[in-house]
């Protein structure tokens, strides 16, 4: 019996597990790209291309757009939660992992305006809690007595500059999150991802 090389046309070795996980990876950081580049309507097909896998591997992985988003969301705010739990974390520090967010992802905006978010299959519910979770990591490290730790004033806060994100180009957005920023009087770290 022969065997034949991968140079003769076999197909390399299927990593199961290891290809799965790489392959939600890219489609998240892609969907990422995609949603900010694109608004949160842009074709799923997209994202499988920009991910460089099929769209059956897109979809095993997000059986709609609600999922994508879904899971870019959850990605965004879990890199906010781990900003906040790293040791040296500071409120500045964890405002620039979320200000980056804000820059960087049209679908995290979406998120933080969740009332705006329509109530069909928990999707106003989901947000909500998302949207929750982010001022409790931004509130753990506000200093005491800072004006913006009443009532809801750091949730509001967090709105008004998600709602000045704007401008064609990332470096415009930043911008005008950072003024936004100033104007309320917080200060921001490195505009980062975390880890990054």
């Amino acid at each position: 019996m022969v065997e034949h090389s991968e140079q003769q046309g076999r197909r390399p070795a299927n990593d199961g597990p290891k290809a799965a996980a790489r392959n939600r990876s890219a489609l998240v950081a892609a969907a990422r790209e995609v949603f900010a580049e694109h608004g949160l309507e842009a074709p799923l097909s997209a994202i499988a291309r920009r991910a460089r896998v099929g769209q059956g591997v897109l979809y095993r992985h997000f059986p709609d757009r609600a999922a994508a988003v879904a899971a870019v969301l959850e990605e965004n705010v879990r890199q906010i939660e781990q900003a906040a739990e790293d040791g040296d974390a500071t409120f500045a520090g964890v405002c620039g992992v979320l200000t980056w967010h804000l820059v960087d992802s049209a679908a995290f905006i979406g998120l933080l305006h969740a009332e705006r978010v329509g109530s069909r299959s928990g999707t106003r519910a989901y947000a909500l809690e998302l949207s929750e979770r982010v001022e409790r990591a931004l509130r753990r490290h506000l200093p005491t007595e800072h004006r913006l730790g009443a009532g809801d004033d750091l949730a509001l806060s967090i709105a008004m500059v998600s709602a000045a994100v704007i401008g064609p180009t990332r470096a415009e957005r930043e911008l005008r999150a950072l003024a936004a920023w100033r104007l309320l009087g917080v200060e921001v770290g490195s505009v980062r991802t975390f880890g990054g």
